[in-house]
């Protein structure tokens, strides 16, 4: 009832709601100890990393000790193992996987729905899963988020153009090529993911540079397709205006970010985290990311969960009191950074050298093995013409590629040259078609996937 009456409302008493609601959201996310955790992540910024391990040690032990008091599952699943709460410990816990985490997630839960802050996975592998986290732990979160946002300018209500998933658009809108929503009390204009094609892009990018925004945050997959957009028809978006990009949500790739940052004629920086509240890596000013060790345990293991410098990411989360993640696999890889190399932007926090991703976004070639997200976009090197394309792989041996083409550059040379790149990274034996579409289906939460593998 409430979206049919929002859908036949007048665009300026939509934004006017969307402004009153972000005001009740914004009094949970900055109130209670929200200022607090800031200012202790202002002070705690320069400090060593012996004093951000203690930090994290102490912070671990008070975290597990709530959880074992209030969760029924980790209660049961810890029953035989001692000093749980002892971070040298840590490796005697089981490691928890997705579908672990979804099938026990009533008895993992700490507190009743109502109680707390609902947040959704956004379901890419079919399975949506719904975490509660506190009050206080939002709160947290959003500290940890805006302490890197603020160390490149950005604070609420500095004009900020969003990208996410929200499906805030009517018929009427769309007709009227009006591709966004505005907050007009704290100054973000939300724009649409799931319009974000061809006879579109236009209007995006042009009501972009009228509006003029300082910060742009959201998924870099629409951000891309802007910029692109944007390149391949000589628009020239005006220098100095946008500050700083934050991209949430997906990897980004070198050809990503060398796109959008020419583009917008500014720099990206990039972060790490999860619907389900996985701890923090930001990106500092030097270009470098670094654990947030304030917020979590990071550990990286190889296929035998062996501590590895390049491996799946296990997390234990700080910011989860009320759906408790321990030792639990989100599916994601990162390649650390050795040791030794240090950063001298001030922040101790150890480097990790890539985030690579979900752990299934690559393509598997029996004849080369696993080729990653870098490599398959770097498919596109010496191409023209090739606006968009996805990947999909259902058979070890076969991939099927969409594809959306720009007809004035894309030829039967491109063509050829496209394939030639895919043998050079999957081998010959591999079977590869490709499929011309007008349109490449976005997940349902808005998000691009240039990469589909489903082989189990």
């Amino acid at each position: 009832m409430q979206q049919f009456i929002y859908r036949i409302l007048p665009n300026f008493i939509q934004n006017l709601l969307i402004s009153c609601f972000n005001i009740i959201q914004y009094k949970k996310r900055y109130g209670g100890n929200y200022t607090k955790y800031l200012n202790t992540l202002k002070l705690n910024q320069s400090l060593n990393i012996e004093e951000l391990n203690n930090i994290q040690r102490s912070k671990y032990e008070f975290f597990m000790t709530k959880v074992l008091q209030k969760s029924s599952y980790y209660k049961l699943l810890y029953k035989n193992i001692k000093e749980p709460s002892n971070l040298d410990r840590i490796k005697e816990l089981p490691i928890i996987s997705k579908e672990e985490l979804r099938q026990h997630i009533m008895e993992i839960y700490t507190i009743k729905p109502k109680e707390g802050v609902a947040s959704k996975t956004g379901g890419t592998t079919g399975k949506s899963l719904e975490v509660y986290y506190t009050l206080d732990n939002l709160q947290e979160r959003f500290a940890l988020l805006d302490h890197f946002r603020e160390s490149f300018g950005y604070k609420l209500g500095k004009k900020t153009a969003w990208f996410s998933g929200k499906s805030l658009l009517t018929t009427r809108d769309i007709h009227k090529r009006r591709f966004w929503k505005t907050d007009y009390i704290h100054k973000v204009r939300y724009y649409s993911t799931f319009h974000i094609k061809g006879e579109y892009l236009k209007s995006y990018l042009e009501n972009l540079i009228e509006y003029r925004p300082e910060y742009i945050v959201g998924f870099p997959s629409s951000i891309i397709e802007i910029a692109r957009y944007g390149l391949r028809h000589n628009y020239d978006f005006p220098a100095g205006v946008i500050k700083a990009i934050f991209p949430t949500a997906e990897t980004i790739t070198n050809e990503m970010r060398i796109d959008i940052e020419s583009f917008f004629k500014t720099r990206l920086y990039n972060q790490y985290a999860s619907s389900e509240g996985a701890p923090f890596i930001f990106e500092c000013k030097n270009g470098n990311l670094h654990l947030e060790l304030q917020s979590g345990i990071f550990e990286v293991l190889d296929e035998n969960n062996i501590p590895s410098e390049s491996g799946r990411l296990v997390i234990t989360s700080f910011t989860t009191e009320g759906t408790p993640l321990i030792r639990y696999d989100i599916g994601d890889t990162v390649i650390l950074e050795n040791k030794s190399k240090t950063c001298d932007c001030g922040n101790q926090n150890p480097l990790v050298k890539e985030i690579q991703g979900r752990t299934d976004d690559y393509i598997y070639s029996p004849e080369r093995g696993k080729i990653n997200l870098g490599n398959v976009s770097n498919t596109l090197k010496n191409t023209a013409g090739i606006i968009q394309f996805q990947v999909i792989q259902n058979e070890p041996n076969r991939l099927e590629i969409l594809l959306i083409t720009d007809s004035s550059q894309y030829n039967k040379k491109i063509e050829n040259k496209f394939i030639e790149n895919w043998k050079d990274r999957v081998g010959n034996n591999m079977c590869i078609t490709l499929k011309y579409v007008n349109e490449i289906p976005l997940e349902k939460s808005g998000k691009f996937r240039i990469v589909k593998n489903n082989l189990k």
